[in-house]
């Protein structure tokens, strides 16, 4: 229909207006007949579709989506070039596998103190348990005893303020500079204790 209004010399809003009337909210939209429009211009009169580069869409099978869910349970890093050359299919079909039918998503590793075995894990719940029971679940004061603490490496700094780096200039001189002074070779190990009322000291360590 678009064709044989082309081929009437009417314009592309002349027939958009008349194939909406005729198909109502089934019409096609105005940039699909823009479009065709612009085609039969250059001379286009085939109106099948025309051939395409690439792998077709058949590669989204059930074995191939299996083969693909296979190699990112076996290597969660397995990348997208080489799920393609190990299945011989486009780019566009992979990723069309891994988020559309497999829903993977690609996050970054989250940093953790250390890997736990699972019957570590399990100690520490059963931990947490056994410290509910004895401090009857909040209630016993015996809580506010308890004192935690970390150390830490106190480096020997003794650098300008800048008000005291400052000093006239003439407008003919240079503006004054000066280094950034790194990490002196001294420094100290020290432990700060904390409590349930805040610090409670801090200790420098000798050894």
């Amino acid at each position: 229909m678009i064709l044989y209004d082309f081929r009437c010399h009417l314009s592309q809003q002349e027939c958009y207006d008349r194939l909406r009337l005729a198909f109502h909210a089934e019409d096609p939209s105005r940039a699909t007949v823009y479009n065709w429009f612009s085609e039969f211009k250059c001379g286009r009169t085939n109106l099948n579709d025309a051939l395409r580069q690439g792998q077709p869409s058949a590669a989204t099978t059930e074995v191939n989506i299996s083969v693909v869910r296979c190699m990112k349970e076996t290597d969660p890093r397995v990348t997208y070039q080489q799920i393609r050359k190990s299945l011989g299919i486009d780019m566009t079909q992979v990723q069309k596998i891994l988020h559309k039918h497999l829903a993977i998503r690609k996050l970054c590793a989250r940093w953790i103190p250390h890997y736990l075995t699972e019957a570590q894990k399990l100690r520490r719940v059963d931990w947490c348990h056994e410290m509910i029971q004895i401090f009857n679940g909040g209630d016993s004061k015996a809580v506010f005893d308890m004192l935690t603490g970390d150390e830490s490496w106190i480096y020997c700094y003794d650098p300008e303020t800048k008000r005291q780096s400052a000093q006239g200039v003439f407008p003919s001189k240079e503006l004054p500079t000066k280094l950034k002074k790194g990490r002196s070779v001294g420094k100290k190990m020290v432990a700060s204790i904390f409590g349930r009322t805040g610090h409670y000291a801090t200790i420098v360590l000798e050894d």
